[in-house]
């Protein structure tokens, strides 16, 4: 054998043994479905699968977070993007529901459709405006998808400014955010609290105008959680923690590099780049999991009587830090404790 023919060989097999490693450990990883929503804030969850280190993961895509948690507390997924306030409401219900990191906040806007003339922020102008069309008879119809994070943002920033949703305006429910482009052209609805990157859509389109972000109450901007529950962290605590890296490893990605996030809407929504782009003015990556504005946005829902029980003692009991300190090598005085 020549020199040139061993060195082939060996070569060779060392690459076949790599590969045979690889594919050993690919084997050996633990695989876990892991579900999350339709908004531009949402859909970079698909890339996590790429981004994962010792765990294979089935990203699943959902029309909503209301869908994605229903899945979750049915066991057939075992880790879900939703939002804070899902978390609230899961606990209030009783589920088992354990936060385990942050993920992207942002994303909500109030729009107003044409014949509304209305100032951004004028919240005055909103507040005789509503109070004319209870005295016609013809309430202000405002929309939102019922429970998701727009919907309790709008509610909290509106019961900010002295309106009550349940009696001084008409609430239309509309459960699919991508159809509140429609609803709005329609005239169905005047105002809509709607996600990205459809705000930017119906901004874009002409279809509705920017009326206010509405974080001015107690969630500010958060909305999205990476939730599990305790038998999952109970049998995989590894592929858990695996899976917060990739969650960590995805927003660390979106801070330095937004192409693959524009691409990803494009990908799932079929909305033009310059859309996501857009969209994106109006998100904030961030795997901390806030304390504080958790417990806040459980008392706030309360008021809002959104959920009947004071949930903040398991709200703050059911947030696990423990897979982002291992993942981060920081203590969670440092991630939202």
């Amino acid at each position: 054998m020549t020199f040139r023919s061993l060195t082939l060989t060996t070569v060779t097999a060392a690459f076949l043994a790599l590969s045979a490693a690889a594919t050993a450990q690919a084997a050996d990883a633990e695989k876990l479905k892991l579900g999350f929503a339709k908004c531009a804030h949402c859909l970079p969850m698909a890339l996590t699968p790429e981004l994962a280190k010792g765990v294979e993961i089935e990203a699943i895509n959902f029309n909503s977070g209301n869908d994605v948690l229903t899945a979750l507390v049915s066991k057939s997924i075992d880790m879900a993007q939703v939002t804070y306030l899902h978390y609230i409401t899961a606990l209030d219900k009783g589920f088992d529901v354990v936060a385990v990191s942050g993920q992207v906040n942002g994303g909500s806007e109030i729009v107003v459709g044409k014949g509304i003339t209305l100032k951004a922020d004028d919240w005055d102008g909103l507040k005789k405006l509503i109070a004319e069309r209870k005295e016609k008879g013809e309430p202000l119809r405002v929309a939102a998808s019922r429970g998701n994070a727009q919907d309790i943002h709008m509610r909290g920033a509106l019961q900010k400014h002295g309106i009550n949703v349940n009696k001084d305006v008409q609430f239309i429910n509309i459960p699919n955010p991508s159809d509140h482009a429609a609803a709005l052209q329609r005239g169905e609805v005047d105002v809509i609290c709607t996600v990205e990157p459809f705000a930017s859509q119906i901004r874009q389109t002409g279809v509705g105008t920017h009326f206010a972000l509405p974080y001015d109450q107690a969630a500010g901007n958060l909305t999205n959680l990476i939730v599990t529950r305790s038998d999952v962290i109970k049998e995989h605590p590894k592929a858990v923690e695996a899976t917060v890296g990739s969650v960590v490893a995805l927003v660390d990605k979106l801070k330095s590099d937004q192409t693959v996030w524009v691409d990803v809407i494009n990908k799932y929504t079929g909305m033009d780049k310059a859309v996501a782009t857009e969209a994106l003015k109006n998100a904030s990556p961030d795997y901390a999991i806030h304390k504080d504005s958790t417990l806040a946005i459980a008392t706030m829902m309360r008021e809002l009587k959104y959920i009947s029980n004071d949930v903040t003692a398991a709200a703050e009991k059911n947030l696990d830090y423990t897979f982002l300190e291992a993942v981060t090598k920081k203590p969670k005085s440092e991630l939202g404790f």
